[in-house]
């Protein structure tokens, strides 16, 4: 039996960050995964360039059942670490919005980068690799891996959610935790978009491809202000991935499809200049001109009106239709386009600290596999980083 210090399962960004962290150390380290790249779900994020952290990344944007979890390792190794790691290893990135970086050239260049520090660490990848047969014994895990027996002291499970089954996800990690006696909080696709009945889909037919800034807002209040893509299946863009790790089934998202413009006063001072213009002509220089045309056939605009009609009334029942449009999910994609996995290994068993076991000395849970779920824009990665960083400091 060929034996480790740490065995970690999963080549992707918590997973490597780990083994790297490990290595450092002097442990030594074997990261197993069974698929034949190491990080593929880093190599397409970000459209290719990788949206590797936030500037503003703090616990308030990240879903837990417990709030607080977080804390600890983000605030151990923070984006402004990452930061520092990226800069050290020469990749060239850039701010987009809202505090997003992304690499300039490719987002193999941050993986580059772990699959460096885990050579430097002396860690072995080994790739295209099944791992069966996993048993506590007294010196810490016995598996297997291609049929070949592995020991170790400690055991990290890095191999993610259900998100992008063609990158290989699979329930394997769970499994391990439900072997171990933890408990799987419910799991569910986020950042994901949502699919409309084919009543609503026939209203937004013409719509495919047309985009705005709206703020979006669940049932329970919670709000992104971002832009909305219509697509022949219903809705996406960040404003809707975003919203849609908030929403349950059977509730309503709201949008203000006019997040940037104070309606009332733009009108009042357009009628002073054109009190003939119609409300329709008025709006398609606010809004796509499609989606004007598809209100007025929802009733939900009076286009012919012209702007000297609009009197308070009119305005107040215009400026609700507007700010508060409802829309109605029947469902999402699910995993297959979800970027991540709500929902995971319930942190309430694991340490804040070390992401250790409270139930099993010696086994970790860190990544996509835990209870812990970033907001759209570089927060995932920034988890991968922290409590693989974290982990590989107790390993």
């Amino acid at each position: 039996m060929t034996q480790f210090d740490v065995v970690i399962i999963g080549a992707g960004a918590a997973g490597l960050m780990c083994a790297a962290q490990a290595g450092y150390r002097g442990r030594s380290v074997l990261v197993l995964d069974h698929a034949k790249q190491a990080a593929k779900k880093i190599l397409i994020s970000g459209g290719g360039r990788c949206n590797f952290t936030n500037l503003n990344a703090s616990p308030a944007n990240y879903l837990c059942h417990n709030p607080h979890f977080v804390k600890s390792a983000l605030a151990r190794f923070s984006q402004h670490d990452f930061i520092e790691l990226v800069e050290r290893h020469g990749v060239a990135y850039h701010e987009k919005t809202l505090g997003q970086l992304f690499c300039d050239d490719s987002a193999k260049d941050i993986v580059q980068l772990l699959l460096t520090e885990c050579d430097w660490a002396d860690v072995k990848v080994q790739l295209r690799t099944e791992v069966t047969d996993i048993s506590k014994t007294a010196e810490g895990f016995r598996l297997s891996a291609n049929g070949e027996a592995i020991g170790c002291q400690s055991l990290v499970v890095a191999c993610g959610g259900l998100s992008m089954p063609k990158l290989c996800a699979t329930p394997l990690g769970y499994q391990i935790a439900e072997q171990f006696g933890h408990t799987i909080l419910p799991t569910r696709a986020g950042l994901v978009p949502f699919t409309l009945d084919k009543p609503d889909l026939a209203q937004y037919a013409e719509l495919a491809g047309v985009s705005l800034s709206v703020t979006a807002e669940s049932a329970d209040g919670t709000r992104f202000k971002e832009a909305l893509l219509f697509t022949h299946r219903g809705l996406s863009g960040p404003a809707i991935l975003q919203i849609s790790s908030f929403w349950q089934p059977g509730e309503d998202v709201t949008l203000n499809l006019l997040a940037d413009t104070d309606l009332p006063a733009t009108l009042r001072q357009w009628a002073e200049k054109q009190p003939n213009q119609t409300l329709k002509t008025a709006l398609a220089r606010l809004l796509p001109k499609r989606l004007v045309e598809v209100l007025g056939q929802q009733g939900k605009i009076d286009g012919d009106l012209p702007l000297r009609a609009l009197d308070a009334g009119r305005m107040q029942k215009l400026l609700a239709s507007l700010s508060q449009y409802p829309v109605h999910p029947n469902g999402t994609e699910g995993y297959r386009t979800a970027e991540v996995t709500l929902g995971g290994v319930d942190t309430d068993e694991l340490s804040s600290k070390t992401m250790e076991s409270k139930k099993v000395p010696g086994l970790y849970f860190i990544g996509e596999v835990m209870d812990v779920t970033g907001w759209l824009g570089g927060y995932n990665f920034q988890w991968a980083w922290s409590c693989g960083w974290a982990a590989g400091q107790a390993v």
